[in-house]
């Protein structure tokens, strides 16, 4: 501005320092006479830009975005089949369900996917009509678009009678009424402001009078003035979804034909989208991308491609920040690779503690060094002793003198390595995400009986009653949806959406909003290619081995059920006696949760030590 911005409008400091903000909101800076601008922040904009440099280092030139092939059939059979988790704006349950359907062959048909699922034209009911008559045009070529009135075939031709843009909200006002050019500026300010639908109402007087003045009944104007005004609850301009379309594509497109790159530059890149870390890396792993766990001999501080699979950076591990993991990596590339766990810990600086340290060798950081996981534990503490031991640090003081180098004589100890359900609470806790295993994988002979997998579902009839088990991914309850709850569960095979009622949430709602496996029994809804189930209970997932007690003797269920023929989910209050107290909880530490000595801690302790250290799961609305 001409003068500093404190003298014109009340500022205040941020939460982040050094930003300031305005004490004005938008509409409250526009009446001011302020230019106002709205900058997006796209974190698909920085994964686009890595993963084309990352292409031209690998393959020694850059594609170019501007000149690829935009109506290649392979990709839009991708995106029709609903295989979109990763891409922009078109990878959430909603948009794939609906690309099944309405099946875009072309940015414009791409566009309009874009900007449909939107409060706008969800509340306009403009979703069900425009679906219906793209899969009526499919299967009647001749099919005759109807429309509100003939007046508005030109405005709504590309949308097939509904309003998608707001474009379109113009459009229609000037065919239908007669608006003039200042009756529709005033109505596209009006629709840009938080309390816009006071607004737009204030316009219906004049539409009605121009609509009679056209020939529209006044039910006809009633039903079209109810859908615009609709979008005050936000839709899409049509260059916007255009630039969204484009954007959708190339990320298509870059993890159609360099997957690798692709999911690099997505796993760098988070958090952005609609997926954790968890659910993007199977979905590479589906893709035949595998996720390498991190290595301090071969990761750098982000994800890095290793032939055609993805190394998982050092900064990834919990306790890891990005300064810490520069100067490993640039203290390995300098003097070498790290030879064994006392040469890395006399390498590395003090400020790398032990937290950090065991949190690598946890996951498998250091299994280059030739020894188990456990017995690089025992050296490290060894050497470094106690973290609270500020006195101790084992030699590696940033600026330490020449040492003898004597071995400790408990050293060559040896120590079982961890088995499949240590590593995967290992891989939750450190990374909160699993590179190899969904964790079902190791529940699966542990699952109450009867349940119903993934993949099974398509060939079960409509109507079916199933009870299916998973892994929450996101949770989604948005305004539009009138109370309604929309899940999306993983099974060890893909997806499972479960559509939670108002009343079923109700009841719940403990399970739905808190657990992270969920087990829901409901009624199975085929609609083509798209499944749903409408769940009829919802409840966390259970498997035998819980600890309960009995006249103060502490069992598992397993147990109870060999002794007195118990039901192998126990109730409270049922059978002989009285199962008063169920116990839940384990130790912070990993490193007591399971006995070394057994390979497997049984399924009750391992789904407890995950729910402890939940995979990301996001939830929306």
């Amino acid at each position: 501005s001409s003068r500093p911005l404190v003298e014109i409008v009340p500022l205040e400091p941020a939460a982040w320092e050094g930003r300031v903000l305005c004490q004005w909101d938008k509409d409250s800076c526009e009446d001011a006479g302020f230019i106002k601008i709205d900058f997006l922040a796209l974190g698909m904009l920085s994964a686009v830009e890595d993963c084309v440099d990352l292409i031209a280092e690998r393959h020694g030139s850059a594609p170019d975005l501007s000149r690829i092939d935009y109506e290649d059939e392979a990709l839009y059979d991708r995106i029709c089949s609903g295989d979109t988790v990763g891409l922009f704006q078109i990878e959430s349950r909603a948009q794939i369900q609906m690309l099944r359907r309405t099946r875009p062959r072309n940015l414009e048909d791409l566009g309009v996917q874009v900007a449909i699922v939107r409060p706008g034209p969800i509340v306009g009911g403009a979703v069900n009509p425009y679906v219906r008559r793209r899969e009526m045009l499919r299967e009647t070529p001749d099919y005759r678009v109807p429309y509100p009135h003939p007046l508005l075939e030109e405005a709504l031709g590309e949308t097939l009678g509904v309003i998608i843009f707001q474009d379109q909200v113009l459009k229609v006002c000037q065919a239908l009424a007669s608006f003039t050019d200042g009756q529709a500026e005033s109505l596209r300010r009006a629709m840009s402001r938080k309390r816009s639908k006071e607004a737009l109402t204030a316009h219906w007087s004049e539409f009605l009078a121009g609509a009679t003045e056209n020939g529209v009944d006044e039910t006809t104007a009633r039903e079209v003035f109810a859908q615009v005004t609709a979008f005050s609850e936000f839709g899409f301009p049509k260059s916007h979804a255009a630039a969204f379309a484009l954007l959708a594509y190339q990320s298509a497109w870059l993890r159609h034909y360099h997957p690798v790159e692709f999911y690099i530059a997505l796993f760098n890149n988070q958090p952005m989208g609609f997926y954790s870390l968890d659910a993007l890396g199977r979905d590479a792993r589906r893709n035949r991308i595998r996720t390498l766990l991190p290595d301090v001999n071969r990761s750098v501080v982000a994800c890095t491609a290793e032939g055609d699979d993805l190394r998982i950076g050092l900064g990834f591990v919990r306790g890891w920040g990005v300064e810490i993991a520069e100067r490993v990596v640039a203290e390995r590339l300098e003097r070498g690779p790290y030879r064994s766990m006392v040469d890395f810990l006399r390498r590395t600086p003090a400020a790398l503690r032990r937290p950090a340290i065991e949190n690598l060798v946890w996951v498998g950081g250091c299994a280059g060094f030739g020894l188990t996981r456990r017995e690089l534990l025992w050296q490290a503490g060894l050497w470094l002793g106690p973290d609270t031991d500020d006195e101790r640090t084992g030699g590696r003081e940033d600026h330490a003198q020449t040492e003898l180098d004597l071995e400790d004589p408990y050293a060559r100890l040896h120590f079982p390595d961890l088995g499949p359900t240590d590593r995967m609470v290992a891989e939750y806790r450190m990374l909160r995400f699993s590179a190899e295993l969904h964790p079902l994988t190791l529940l699966q002979r542990a699952l109450p009986p009867g349940m119903v997998s993934s993949d099974r579902l398509p060939h079960l009839r409509q109507g079916s009653t199933v009870c299916v088990a998973g892994l929450v991914t996101t949770r989604q309850r948005p305004q539009t949806a009138k109370g309604y709850v929309f899940v999306l569960m993983e099974d060890e095979h893909g997806p499972i959406n479960v559509i939670v009622k108002p009343d079923i949430y109700q009841r719940d709602r403990s399970a739905v909003r808190m657990e992270p496996f969920l087990t829901v029994r409901g009624r199975l809804q085929k609609d083509g290619a798209t499944l749903n189930v409408i769940a009829q209970s919802v409840e966390a997932l259970r498997v035998p081995g819980a600890p309960v007690r009995r006249s103060g003797l502490s069992r598992s269920y397993a147990e109870a059920e060999a002794s007195q023929a118990a039901p192998a989910l126990v109730r409270e209050g049922e059978g002989e006696g009285h199962f008063s107290e169920l116990q839940t909880s384990l130790p912070d530490s990993m490193e007591y949760w399971a006995d070394p000595e057994r390979s497997d801690p049984g399924a009750f302790r391992y789904l407890t030590a995950l729910r402890q250290s939940p995979p990301g799961i996001k939830s929306f609305g």
